[in-house]
Parts: structure tokens; sequence; C-alpha cells
């Protein structure tokens, strides 16, 4: 398919991209040049591959773990990083990822198997999702992953189940899960009761290994993962003094991404009234689109980060011997997908300025879902052969049905309104945004998702994501 963009095509259209003006998004810098100096070639993909067309960008995987990895190191500690595999569908994404050296954190059969096959293995990979069922236990002990026991129920199982299954190693690696008591309304995990319960019970259990400690809070704040941390040192001491020998404390995921401008982000927030919305109502919750740090600033705090008396999460990590495992979530796939749809029409909408209907839907640009929204003004790609349109504001829809297939409900300021034939570009959009929610509703086909990689010639080269 790649070799259409060769064909002859008698379209003689220029085209050229217009600029957001209120929530501009930082765009890496290989996409923002490639979109800025390529304009008809994103154009010829989206003919030939249609609309949304999803263009995932694997080099950028390998950026942010290194920018992580180098936090991490600068601190003198031991750490490894876990890819989320229900973060983001593409294959290619993963297996930048693992080729960098993250694991994989995987929560189904299918998770395992795609990071299988892009060559993890043994305690590189690891299941950190509740309620696994029983055949996914057995898998894992087969491929010798590292398991993270959610509650005493999920252990009774891996009890009975160990006792029919083998690993490769002889040795079945388990970190336990700990609900943070200031967390004690989640329904993940276990409490510190039931966790000395388990260790307990463990003791005679010869395949069964604890190696340490899980816990995943919600929420941004660096505060509360060093509070969880330290709650959890007491296990660790607990634990050896049973017998057992835990050498990592897993602090889950939720790293941030900045997706804008700081200060422009909270300029907007603060402006915005119920005059932004073509509902007349502003979403209770938005993602920090523009927050104050990133993942490597939320690492250098979390780590620098200490206790009552002092004593920093790093030097503890240091001194009891142990392992810091992460998994970053979106923060890995940070700035590694643009999403492609093409405007199908376009309509006057009342005081709601005009309606960009698209082709395509909101389950693959879906925060609206989540009575929220993508807080990040989409680029706009537009014929450059006559006279623009002039400057309005517009919500966007998509083609289906449903009245609540809306991609943003907020009203977006256009230099230039968009008309049928151009093009509107979300950009990062790798991270629980593109795919999560995508879907064949009207028997459309799933969105095509393509691959950028860069040739040794320079030249980006697209090949089909599978």
């Amino acid at each position: 398919m790649a070799s259409l963009l060769n064909t002859y095509c008698r379209e003689t259209t220029s085209w050229r991209v217009s600029p957001a003006r209120e929530l501009p998004p930082y765009v890496d810098p290989v996409i923002a040049r490639w979109l800025e100096t390529s304009p008809d070639t994103l154009v010829r993909l989206s003919e030939i591959y249609g609309s949304p067309l999803n263009i995932v960008w694997p080099h950028t995987v390998e950026n942010n773990f290194n920018a992580m990895a180098a936090i991490t190191a600068g601190f003198g500690i031991e750490a490894k990083f876990y890819y989320g595999v229900k973060v983001n569908k593409s294959q290619s994404l993963l297996q930048a990822a693992v080729t960098a050296g993250t694991g994989a954190d995987v929560s189904s059969l299918q998770e395992l198997n795609d990071a299988i096959r892009a060559g993890c293995r043994g305690n590189d990979l690891c299941a950190t999702g509740p309620a696994k069922t029983i055949r996914f236990l057995q898998e894992l002990i087969l491929q010798g992953a590292r398991i993270v026991v959610d509650s005493v129920e999920e252990m009774d199982d891996l009890i009975e189940v160990a006792k029919r299954w083998k690993s490769p190693t002889g040795r079945i690696s388990l970190l336990l899960r700990l609900r943070p008591a200031f967390s004690h309304t989640s329904r993940f995990g276990m409490s510190s009761r039931e966790v000395s319960a388990v260790l307990q019970k463990l003791e005679t259990c010869n395949p069964l290994k604890i190696d340490g400690f899980h816990f995943h809070i919600s929420g941004y704040s660096p505060v509360s993962r060093v509070n969880a941390f330290f709650d959890t040192l007491p296990l660790i001491a607990c634990a050896r003094s049973l017998g057992h020998s835990p050498c990592i404390i897993d602090i889950g995921g939720g790293l941030p991404v900045q997706y804008v401008e700081g200060n422009c982000y909270k300029a907007w927030l603060s402006s915005q009234t119920q005059e932004n919305y073509r509902t007349r109502r502003v979403p209770d919750a938005f993602y920090p689109y523009g927050g104050d740090i990133n993942a490597e600033h939320w690492l250098t705090q979390f780590l620098g980060g200490a206790d009552p008396a002092g004593k920093r999460v790093c030097d503890a990590l240091i001194d009891e011997g142990l392992t810091l495992c992460v998994e970053p979530g979106r923060s890995l796939a940070n700035q590694s997908a643009i999403s492609v749809f093409r405007v199908c029409r376009v309509r006057p909408h009342g005081d709601s300025g005009y309606v960009i209907f698209v082709e395509g839907s909101s389950f693959s640009a879906c925060e609206t879902w989540f009575n929220s929204e993508f807080l990040s003004d989409p680029l706009h790609i537009r014929q450059n052969s006559h006279e623009p349109p002039p400057a309005a504001k517009a919500w966007i829809a998509g083609h289906s049905c449903l009245d609540e297939d809306v991609i943003t409900n907020r009203l977006i300021t256009f230099k230039h309104l968009p008309e049928p034939g151009d093009l509107l570009i979300f950009a990062n959009t790798a991270g629980y945004q593109m795919d999560l929610l995508e879907n064949q509703f009207h028997r459309h086909p799933l969105p095509t998702r393509l691959t950028a990689v860069m040739s040794s010639r320079q030249n980006l080269i697209f090949t089909v994501d599978n």
C-alpha cells in the first residue's frame, strides 16, 4: 500500500498548516517538521487509508524512556520501567519500548501475547491488573512472569494453580498489592492486615516467592506517592522477619504528561465559562493537560521526597537494597501518535457558532465519553489555493447517528473556519485516547494505524502497524 504514494495523481492543490490559537499543543520536533514541510503527504495518506487515521512514532518512546532512566540513574538507584500495554494498541510502540529496555505491564492474555511477540520474557513481564482469570494466571506462570497479587482471594487461586503449573525457573515471582490506608475506599489491593496474613500463609509455599510490594494511587501528587512508599517499608521488614526476601517496591503508574504550555493552560482554565461550550456546561474535571511538572520532574520530586524524619526515598531504596519499579502509563507514550480526521461537512449552529462534522467518531477521540474534554486544540491543514475563510468558533462532531457522538463540546477558535476536505490533527493521542473505545459502529472499519520510521537517508517511511 505504501507504494501508492508514488502513483501519479492529477491533484494540484497545495496544502498548509494553520496553527492552533488558544491551546496549541506541544508537538515532537520530528512530527512538527514533517507536518510543516509535507502536509501534502499527510493528505495523500488520508486519501489512501481513510479517516480517521492514526500515525504512531516509535522514536518518541525511546526518548521518553531515556529521559526517565536518566533521572533514576542520577539518584544512584536501581530502577525498572514497565510499558503499559493497555495504554495503546500499537505493536510498534510496544516493540519500541521493549527494544529501548522497558518491561511490559500486561493485564490480559492478549496483552501478554503481544508483549511476548515484542520479545519480552520472564520477569520483564509484569501482570498488575486485578481479578486475573485462572487461564491468565496459568500462562503467567508458564512464561515466568512477575505477578502482582491484588487480593487474598487471588492469592488462594495462585496457590492452587501453582500446584499444577510450573514456572521455567522453578520459582513464581510475586508482588503483593497494598491498599494504603488513605485509599481505603479503593476496590484494588489489600490492607496491611491482609498483606500480613498472606505473608504468613506463604511461609511454606516453596515455588511462590514474595519479591516485594506494589501499590497504585490515583492522581499525580508526588507527595501522596512518597507517603505510600514509606507506609510500605514496614512490610519489607515484616516479610524479611518471616523468611522472605523482598527486593522491590513498585509504585504503580500515573506519571504526568504536559500536552500544552502551562501558563497558556492556566490562563485558559481561569477564563472559561459556560459560553465556551455548546452544552453551556463546564465539565467538572479535566486531566491536567498543562500541569506544572512532566514525568521527569515528577520522578525527581518523588525520589527527593522525605519522611518526617528527613529520610529521602532514594536513600531508603539504597539502604534497604531495593529496586524501584514503575509503570509510567501514558508518559512513556508521550508524543507517540497523532490522529487525523477529515472534515466532512460544516454548518452554522445557532449561538454555538459552527459544527464541524468529521469522518470518524468520538470513539476514536474519547474524552467526551468521560464527561470531560481533550484540552489541546487540533492543528488544521487547509487548502492553499483560494482565499481562506474567516476566523470562527466551532465544535466538532462525529458522523454517527448518536447525538452524543461529539469529539469536542468545547468551542474552538479557528484562525480559518475549516472546510470539507480539510484535515484536523489532534497531537499526542497515543495515551488512552485514540483507540481506547474504538469500535466498528455502523460497520465502519477500525481506523488504520500507520507507523512512521526514519530511513537511513533521513526520509520518513510509513507502514501499516499490525
